[in-house]
């Protein structure tokens, strides 16, 4: 039987996969991530970071931006599939930042325990993961939100990143050590990048919607607040 070998120069992973057993656009995905890594993972989550924005705002309802009545047709298509500056920024921060970081922080925990296939190995790999590499994404996470939202200054940065820290943590660290064990258990070395993308699509989701939902609210109790005011 012939096979597909893929090689990830970023882990020292080779790993042989039958292309019988694998859907072809999946096979080329793998190859492009074997021979260009970091551009396959940057245009990966550049893409899925700009679909997850879109769809947030969907699924929180977002207002469409009013526009002129003479505005082109384009325009028009574009606010009613909410497609913003927003959703522009967050490709660019999963193709400048979150890809990456990622990149660099799942090859060295990768390196680290690379032959290693004991219980004890995957705990320890569950550990760093939770105490090492999933605070360092979240705080850069949270710091990009807080400078595509309009923070303008380190101390509004630091205020984000310090009001969202513990409860995206605790959500993580139930998230974060299932993912990994089903990736340990049920994946093979190659299927990782896919699935954690994957992973971090739904929860990324997840967090958009509840943010753009809590900021509607607020939004609408302020408004409240004004015209009872006025009353």
């Amino acid at each position: 039987m012939s096979t597909t070998r893929v090689t990830y120069t970023s882990t020292e992973v080779v790993a042989i996969v039958p292309p019988s057993q694998m859907h072809p656009w999946l096979a080329s995905y793998l190859s492009q991530l074997a021979t260009h890594p970091l551009r396959t993972k940057q245009v990966t989550l550049g893409t899925l970071q700009f679909v997850q924005e879109v769809l947030a705002s969907h699924l929180a309802s977002v207002p469409r931006r009013p526009l002129p009545a003479n505005a082109p047709f384009y325009a028009h298509l574009l606010a009613r599939a909410k497609i913003d500056s927003r959703a522009l920024k967050m490709a660019f921060y999963g193709f400048f930042i979150s890809a990456p970081l990622g990149h660099t922080l799942v090859g060295f925990l990768q390196k680290l325990f690379a032959g290693r296939t004991s219980t004890q190995a995957k705990i320890a790999q569950i550990i760093v993961n939770n105490l090492v590499v999933a605070p360092i994404q979240i705080s850069v996470y949270l710091a990009s939100m807080a400078v595509i939202n309009g923070a303008r200054s380190v101390d509004e940065v630091v205020k984000t990143v310090r009001a969202g820290f513990m409860n995206v943590m605790r959500l993580t660290w139930i998230t974060s050590p299932l993912s990994l064990i089903i990736a340990q258990k049920y994946l093979a070395p190659e299927l990782w990048v896919p699935f954690f993308n994957f992973v971090q699509f739904v929860m990324g989701t997840y967090f958009n919607t509840k943010m753009k939902k809590l900021r509607l609210a607020a939004q609408a109790r302020e408004k409240k607040d004004q015209e009872d005011k006025q009353e």
